[in-house]
């Protein structure tokens, strides 16, 4: 698990109903337990940051000192300089408290006011998973202090200094003889060297596991902050491939959708039929006019061309089932090498044989009809079949899979994300072409493809459900595409 997915389940779990008071009481509980069943009461020396980590050490000190410990809480900071309420509120509980017999409270405000420990124990409750490049003062001296200390080293969550991602020392690390992590363990450990993080011991603060199969609000952490010297294209250029004499709404719904999601620039690359039409509908679209009232092998070369200065690629939506654009898609899908959306009409003319044979990162948006079209098997309606079934799908393809319904299902190989967001209101023709859009202007902002899907369907969802609030379920597509930038907000 990485240093964003826990941050992601923390978020996702209290959106679910479980404050992160009570994860932070659960994980400093857990701390403390992991002393309390190795020593008879000693002393044990608690170094504390001002961050969610410096929290669960001042949850552990309360539980130490009831059984018995000599607890010294060195906090290394200004108690105005605390990042998190529920931080805040343990350390006022500790303040409350005061100091006694067994618990000692000191303010470190310098390196100078840092002094060698003789504590039996010692805890580094200092950044955690927080660890971000070089190493500040005290911080810095404080590991020195840790690691020369004669005492058993308690690292809660990770080791100050290692990256809990690599598993990379980047200056120095506190050297712990027990890492006691919280939840799962994390990514960085398996490359960590043993010196830095010991015996690992996972506890279990009461997560539940809906908090990381499910989508919600705490996935928004995961979207890419906009870099503030950015310039035109920098984030991301979304090719969109579709329409047909019969459709010109559902491209240019995909392409308006990938602006919506923080894309700069949609092109919509769709024949010479309807390409009066779709730049009708929205200014921000640049049109690209192929041949003919379809895609067909003529237009190839140019789609090929159009690719090579974009992002991703959204394909299929509103293009039609002719047999000359079922030569042209396969066509195409071979000679691209950018990421691929695809979707609708393109899903039952596709190749398979073509996505399992593909380099670039694929994903395909079907709903059931279309799964069977491209697989060639039905969809089972029992829930823990049907995830089966697409995580199926995505291993025998190669392709991430994000299956619409009520529940979306999104599968990448072994891994498995699941959307309630969404709503009745969402059967209008259309919301397809909308998540399609999303996907592919995430994707082309630097999201690997299944985040991109996950994140897409949800937003997708989160939009409609904004809509809902305002309108009924009587709300076009035209109306949802208003609502997704709302959903983005965290």
């Amino acid at each position: 698990m990485t240093p964003k997915d826990m941050m992601v389940a923390d978020a996702n779990a209290e959106a679910l109903g479980i404050p992160k008071q009570s994860l932070m009481e659960s994980a400093g509980k857990c701390l403390a337990y992991k002393i309390i069943h190795l020593s008879k009461p000693c002393k044990v020396a608690i170094f504390a940051g001002t961050g969610g980590n410096g929290g669960d050490g001042f949850v552990a000190a309360r539980y130490l000192v009831n059984k018995g410990f000599e607890v010294e809480v060195l906090f290394l900071g200004h108690p105005s300089s605390i990042k998190s309420d529920e931080t805040r509120k343990n350390w006022e509980v500790l303040q409350k408290i005061g100091n006694s017999d067994l618990l000692q409270i000191s303010n470190i405000r310098d390196s100078s006011d840092l002094q060698p420990t003789l504590a039996e124990m010692v805890i580094d409750a200092l950044l955690g998973t927080g660890t971000q490049g070089k190493l500040r003062e005290p911080i810095a001296s404080a590991i020195d202090i840790i690691n020369q200390s004669k005492g058993i080293k308690f690292a809660a969550d990770s080791p100050t200094g290692l990256d809990p991602l690599t598993g990379k020392v980047f200056d120095k690390a506190v050297e712990a003889d027990y890492t006691v992590t919280f939840h799962k363990e994390k990514s960085g450990f398996k490359d960590a060297k043993r010196e830095y993080i010991g015996e690992i011991h996972v506890c279990d603060i009461g997560i539940p596991q809906e908090a990381e199969i499910y989508t919600g609000p705490g996935d928004l952490l995961r979207l890419k902050n906009r870099d503030a010297n950015s310039h035109k294209g920098q984030n991301g250029k979304v090719l969109v491939v579709g329409g047909g004499k019969d459709y010109s709404g559902a491209p240019a719904i995909a392409g308006i959708s990938a602006l919506k999601s923080g894309a700069d620039m949609a092109v919509v690359a769709c024949p010479q039929a309807v390409s009066t039409p779709i730049r009708s509908y929205s200014p921000d679209l640049i049109v690209k006019s192929l041949t003919d009232d379809h895609i067909n092998l003529k237009d190839v070369d140019k789609l090929a061309e159009l690719a090579k200065d974009s992002d991703a690629l959204v394909v299929g939506c509103g293009m039609g089932r002719d047999d000359e654009t079922a030569e042209a898609l396969n066509q195409l899908v071979l000679m691209v090498e950018k990421p691929l959306v695809i979707d609708a009409d393109a899903l039952k003319l596709l190749d398979l044989n073509l996505i399992k044979e593909s380099e670039q990162e694929i994903v395909v948006t079907p709903h059931k009809a279309e799964f069977k079209s491209l697989f060639g098997y039905n969809v089972p309606e029992h829930s823990d079949n049907k995830q089966e079934t697409v995580q199926k799908a995505s291993q025998m393809s190669g392709a991430t899979v994000l299956l619409k319904g009520a529940v979306d299902i999104i599968a990448y190989k072994d891994k498995i994300k699941l959307n309630s967001t969404g709503n009745p209101g969402m059967t209008v023709g259309g919301t397809g072409d909308c998540l399609a859009g999303i996907v592919g202007g995430l994707i082309a902002q630097g999201h690997p493809a299944y985040e991109a899907a996950f994140l897409g369907a949800y937003l997708n969802g989160k939009a409609g459900d904004l809509a809902v609030i305002d309108l009924g379920y009587n709300f076009t597509t035209t109306d949802l595409m208003g609502y997704v930038p709302k959903a983005f907000i965290k």
